[in-house]
């Protein structure tokens, strides 16, 4: 990624009706490759002939980059390795401006693009103690597809309210709450929704009195998982079917967060999703068809390689093979885990079926991923909605909704 080109470049707003997504990708948590992988199926699935489009790439170091278009068929595994946003780009600035925000880069790396700041009168002339910027257009929509801390956790929502930016997805509450494993089951539970045994290891705690929190997860009942608390993509994660083996599980979730949650497993359950979306006009949101998992791997559970690298042996049922009454209570509690966090948009619930046929919830996911391999993408197929149609309706849910308090 050497020729650095930029692509949408405009003087002034985004052109005719059609209204401009700020696609935001990469990051700098664990999961970055994961992001660039689902920004890549949403590049190639965004129509065209209704929006205009602009790739913001969040480098590895933190940089904002705008993406060009020839460098967005790079977003996917090639030859088993992992896309990564090159540092190599130009920088990309979110300014905000009376009517929203407007998208600018350093005007001295493109001299042919018009270099006024202010997007309401352009009298603003270059200051000689700061570079020239040259203006993009104003930004209508982000849909950031950040995974992890630092975009899945309501940090950059929070950066999108501060900037009057409409985007796709859970607010600041809701993305934080679903991001904090610890924290969602709390609130969870609070709700009266149904959840299994946990435990919270702290980093303070685990540093000044180890012993008692090791005494705190032996009243749980193997096999356990130590999973870190604001992960995903099920990095970090390991199965525990003793004690001698909490230690290193727990040090090996620290290298991916210092909190760490530990979950009783569920023997010989059934591991079931449910897709959730938002409906325009402010209906009450809906759920798709359950999907169920089958993994085959080594490590027994649905980790990173099964999730994204598809020579893995895993077998994904959309939809799956349940009892009418199973799906129709997977599919309500899968609502009211959407509505219990004040979820907005789209989010994946995860659940177990035990075997005496209880729905326990998991998790929830706000922003799950839309690689080709991803359920949730999945599972609104086989609910009637294909892909590209999928996208759309969670860019006119974002551009519906008011900026602001809500």
């Amino acid at each position: 990624m050497t020729e650095r080109t930029v692509p949408n470049a405009a003087g002034g707003d985004s052109g005719g009706a059609r209204q401009r997504v700020a696609v935001v990708f990469g990051g700098t948590s664990s999961e970055h490759a994961v992001s660039c992988l689902t920004a890549g199926s949403v590049l190639a699935a965004i129509d065209r002939e209704r929006y205009d489009v602009v790739a913001i790439g969040i480098t590895r170091t933190g940089r904002w980059v705008v993406v060009p278009d020839d460098l967005y068929d790079r977003l996917r595994i090639v030859d088993g390795s992992l896309p990564e946003i090159s540092e190599d780009l130009l920088d990309a600035i979110w300014v905000r401006t009376a009517t929203g925000t407007d998208l600018v880069i350093p005007s001295d790396e493109v001299p042919s693009v018009d270099t006024s700041l202010d997007s309401t009168t352009g009298d603003e002339p270059p200051s000689a103690t700061r570079p020239p910027l040259a203006r993009l257009g104003a930004i209508d929509v982000a849909f950031a597809l950040l995974h992890g801390p630092f975009g899945e956790d309501g940090t950059i929502q929070g950066m999108f309210e501060m900037m009057g930016t409409r985007y796709v997805g859970a607010g600041v509450l809701a993305s934080a709450v679903g991001m904090d494993k610890v924290f969602m089951k709390l609130v969870l539970a609070a709700s009266g929704l149904p959840i299994g045994p946990f435990v919270s290891v702290l980093p303070r705690e685990w540093a000044e009195d180890r012993p008692a929190c090791l005494d705190a997860i032996a009243a749980l009942h193997y096999p356990l998982y130590v999973k870190p608390a604001r992960g995903g993509s099920s990095l970090g994660i390991s199965r525990v079917s003793a004690s001698d083996q909490l230690t290193a599980a727990i040090e090996s979730a620290q290298e991916f967060d210092p909190k760490v949650i530990v979950e009783e497993g569920f023997v010989d359950a059934r591991e079931l999703e449910c897709g959730v979306l938002g409906r325009l006009g402010g209906k009450a949101p809906v759920a798709s068809q359950v999907a169920e998992i089958r993994v085959h791997t080594p490590s027994g559970f649905y980790d990173f390689e099964s999730k994204y690298l598809p020579e893995e042996q895993v077998e994904l049922d959309v939809p799956a093979d349940v009892d009418h009454d199973i799906a129709e209570e997977v599919q309500r509690l899968a609502v009211r885990t959407f509505d219990a966090l004040g979820c907005e948009g789209l989010a994946r619930v995860d659940v177990f079926v035990s075997r005496d046929r209880r729905v326990y919830v998991n998790e929830i996911n706000t922003m799950p991923g839309f690689t080709a391999h991803s359920m949730f993408p999945r599972m609104w197929a086989a609910s009637g909605m294909d892909y590209p149609e999928l996208v759309d309706r969670l860019l006119q849910l974002a551009l519906e909704r008011p900026v602001g308090l809500r």
